[in-house]
């Protein structure tokens, strides 16, 4: 089963159990052929946990600008599902991104993984790239990082910095693990930066990289394991 995972060999996977660097539901496991059961077994490699249910699906789309974050819409409007829907197995999206900003969502039908990740107690960050008006002040960050009132309550920034400094606009980078509505455009907004275009470029280990907007890709074992690790999984 760890070798079907792409953990390693079977000869190479054997080792890791020699090792002691397997358990199984919480407990090491250095016995070879141990039988265990891939719809229920709780499987960890050096303290990273390893999904062997091939039911399992685990995606990172990026989502175009004026698509709605849904995976349907009574009012037929672009959605998530006209470009996943196609798939055997039914995902949902992690979180959600406004229908004007665009970028990185994480697909799954894990609902144990997705309520962590979305809750903000588990401190997973998300980091965004903005566009804003320019020139800035030098305290801009310095209000980002210890916290801007808003409506709805007390937000800060986890990270802030500058990327680019364009003719009349900047280009930011937002790292935060809150998850409120808005939050991003909130913030930046109120302390005189109005975002005219935001991205979400990584969700935890996760990043955009190189996905094409409306498409997606699978996660690989080292990013599930992540993730995983993350929300103590």
């Amino acid at each position: 089963m760890l070798a079907s995972a792409g953990i390693g060999s079977r000869r190479a996977c054997e080792e890791l159990i020699e090792q002691g660097r397997v358990s199984v539901d919480g407990k090491v496991v250095q016995v070879q052929g141990k039988r265990v059961d891939p719809l229920t077994a709780v499987i960890h490699v050096d303290g990273q946990r390893v999904i062997v249910d091939d039911r399992m699906v685990y995606m990172a789309f990026n989502k175009p600008t004026g698509v709605i974050t849904a995976m349907s819409d009574d009012k037929g409007r672009l959605n998530i599902g006209d470009y996943v829907q196609d798939r055997e197995t039914r995902v949902f999206h992690v979180g959600r991104l406004d229908t004007e900003s665009e970028g990185l969502l994480l697909l799954t039908n894990d609902g144990a993984l997705a309520h962590r990740l979305t809750h903000p107690s588990y401190g997973v960050l998300k980091t965004y790239l903005a566009e804003v008006p320019g020139p800035m002040n030098s305290d801009v960050k310095k209000r980002l990082l210890e916290g801007v009132e808003l409506e709805d309550g007390f937000v800060k920034v986890d990270n802030f910095r500058v990327v680019d400094n364009l003719p009349g606009k900047l280009l930011v980078e937002v790292v935060i693990h809150e998850g409120r509505k808005h939050v991003v455009r909130r913030l930046l907004e109120e302390v005189g930066h109005p975002v005219s275009r935001l991205v979400r470029t990584a969700i935890g280990p996760v990043q955009l990289a190189a996905i094409k907007p409306g498409k997606a890709r699978h996660l690989s074992q080292a990013e599930i394991g992540q993730l995983h690790s993350q929300v103590g999984l």
